[in-house]
């Protein structure tokens, strides 16, 4: 049990990858943990067997837990909520997707990528392309809060967003992009989705423009999240 304040940051994970995933997340944390001197951050994925008991045991009696999660929904909110009963006093913050400083991030990742391309913002088109869900609003819902943020940040030639599971899916939106465009993932980390249906849509859709990796990969990601964590104290 330390005696210094405790983080954990839990992601969902990949159930066919379970370790892989694992790995992955205790790197990430081991960053944000370079930006929060006196603090213990350890790391657990939902889909890996026991990891979230092992990790919470290491914790303490109140952790601060980050979701790395891009919405807010099923699993950021009762699934995890019920796995942290027996830990009372953890708080859960809200995800890394709906941060109120991600769109500020993001747009200064677009800024340099079209500056890099020798492009003008406001000539290039964007693209999210976003995981969905068929069964609640809550994942398109917060993915849209997103894109609209981030347009108050960074004007462009237009944005547009596309999903895994729902409509639009990823082939018809990304239709008809130029190619000074760039594809923006909202997702945590390259796996899953990411590696498959992201760029089958995005070939589907004859995307030419500049394809990104996931928004959670950003180097400036870990120090977003350790200020999230640090303002909790």
């Amino acid at each position: 049990m330390p005696d210094m304040p405790a983080a954990l940051i839990v992601s969902h994970g990949q159930p066919s990858e379970p370790e892989v995933a694992a790995a992955e997340l205790a790197r990430f944390a081991a960053q944000v943990a370079g930006h929060l001197p006196g603090w213990h951050v350890g790391a657990a994925t939902l889909a890996q067997p026991g990891a979230l008991d092992g990790a919470l045991a290491g914790a303490g009696a109140a952790p601060v837990v980050y979701p790395l999660f891009m919405t807010e929904g099923w699993f950021t909110g009762e699934n995890l909520r019920k796995r942290l009963s027996g830990v009372p006093q953890a708080r859960v913050l809200r995800p890394l997707g709906v941060s109120p400083d991600l769109p500020a991030l993001a747009a200064a990742l677009l800024a340099e990528e079209i500056a890099q391309a020798g492009w003008v913002p406001t000539e290039t088109g964007l693209f999210i392309a976003a995981h969905g869900s068929g069964r609640s609003p809550n994942s398109a819902r917060d993915t849209r809060a997103f894109a609209e943020a981030l347009a108050r940040h960074i004007a462009l030639a237009e944005t547009r967003v596309g999903f895994v599971e729902e409509a639009p899916y990823l082939a018809e939106a990304a239709t008809g992009m130029g190619a000074q465009s760039i594809c923006l993932p909202f997702f945590a980390a390259a796996r899953g989705h990411v590696l498959d249906d992201l760029p089958e849509g995005l070939d589907a859709a004859g995307f030419a423009g500049r394809r990104l990796a996931p928004l959670g990969l950003a180097p400036a990601v870990p120090a977003l999240v350790a200020r999230a964590i640090a303002a909790d104290r």
